[in-house]
């Protein structure tokens, strides 16, 4: 088999940084009052600035596939014929544009400037980045292709507009319920971002300057074992199971608020860290690795809070890390769920600091029915 190597990493963000401050003159007040639950979210994630696909007004700037376009594009930018080359595209998101046609073929129809390629669309949330991009690995690694491009973008910010939350705040004050639906969506306002990163994957490293060769990407699931955390398009019943959207009439749509992004925060706190990381362990065991032979530590965080969590289990389950090989700009460019990834590692490949044979662990965790990804690439 061929080797697979990132030869070049690029990213995407639209408009300007959104600072804490600015967040509700984006998204709106619910209700027209200030939320409650912002000052304490914002202090337990640690996100200080995020991006958004939209005016104060809410009018769009950018669509999801225009915004991953532009990343793609960004990988060619100092070579921009070699555009034209690329012959696989793998696209991942977990907010689409639309429900057909697939968000992969959406992006190629930005592009251009390509040729008649493959193109695949991997779905899910976070980890569907990760996913984006073993397909591509495995192809330059089999020898079908030569110059494989995968992406991951978001745009998750229409849906955290207050004018997807006041029919139903207004329809549960009526009723006198208890507004525990606002707050699993008042949850999510102040974590998630928008953006786009790419990864172009060749079967040859760069003749100058660094590249990173894929070790290997290891993932797994354990919905066999635990139900839904995180949801959308769908409506969780007290069995645990969900209810899809072409199941709900009308009125339960709107009610349920089931086209909003839902997370079950106790079921998170609960399951993320100790699933996810357990696997990681045995990971290392079986191919002979410790955390000693990682320089640096690159994982996908939703929140701050579950930084402490994971080095909690590492240092109990003797597999300690210090803090200094650990990496993150969840505080500067918020959770992008599955391109969360790819702008992290653009920024610690595009820095400078990289040295040859450095080695650099990737770890996504996904809380939707938690899945998790894991990634070993070695700088040469």
């Amino acid at each position: 088999m061929s080797e697979a190597y990132i030869t070049r990493i690029a990213k995407f963000l639209p408009n300007e940084s959104v600072s804490n401050e600015e967040m509700e003159e984006y998204l709106g007040y619910i209700n027209g009052k200030p939320s409650k639950s912002k000052a304490i979210v914002l202090r337990n994630n640690g996100i200080k600035n995020r991006y958004y696909a939209l005016r104060k007004d809410g009018t769009p700037t950018h669509t999801n596939a225009e915004m991953a376009a532009l990343a793609v594009k960004n990988l060619f930018v100092d070579k921009p014929g070699e555009i034209g080359e690329m012959d696989l595209l793998s696209c991942a998101t977990s907010s689409p544009d639309q429900l057909m046609p697939s968000h992969g073929s959406m992006v190629h129809g930005n592009l251009p400037q390509t040729g008649p390629i493959e193109v695949v669309s991997p779905s899910g949330v976070c980890c569907a980045g990760m996913h984006a991009f073993k397909y591509a690995y495995m192809s330059v690694k089999l020898g079908e292709k030569q110059k494989a491009v995968a992406c991951a973008s978001e745009r998750l910010s229409p849906v955290l507009r207050s004018d997807q939350f006041e029919d139903e705040v207004q329809q549960l004050v009526k009723l006198e319920k208890n507004p525990y639906l606002a707050f699993e969506k008042d949850f999510l306002r102040w974590m998630l971002s928008d953006g786009a990163g790419a990864f172009l994957v060749e079967s040859k490293p760069n003749q100058t300057g660094i590249s990173l060769k894929i070790d290997w990407i290891e993932g797994c699931s354990y919905a066999n074992e635990v139900e839904p955390c995180m949801y959308m398009g769908a409506d969780k019943l007290e069995d645990g199971t969900l209810k899809s959207y072409k199941d709900c009439k009308a009125e339960e749509i709107q009610e349920q608020s089931v086209f909003s992004i839902k997370q079950d925060v106790k079921l998170l706190g609960e399951k993320i860290v100790k699933l996810g990381f357990a696997k990681l362990k045995e990971i290392m065991t079986q191919k002979g690795l410790t955390m000693a032979d990682v320089d640096y530590f690159l994982p996908h965080l939703s929140s701050y809070f579950f930084e402490g969590k994971i080095d909690e289990f590492f240092t109990e389950n003797g597999m300690p890390v210090p803090k200094e090989k650990w990496y993150t700009n969840l505080v500067s460019k918020g959770n992008v769920g599955a391109a969360s990834i790819y702008m992290m590692l653009e920024e610690v490949f595009n820095s400078g600091a990289l040295k040859k044979g450095e080695r650099i662990l990737l770890a996504v965790p996904e809380s939707s029915r938690f899945s998790y990804m894991f990634c070993m690439l070695t700088v040469c």
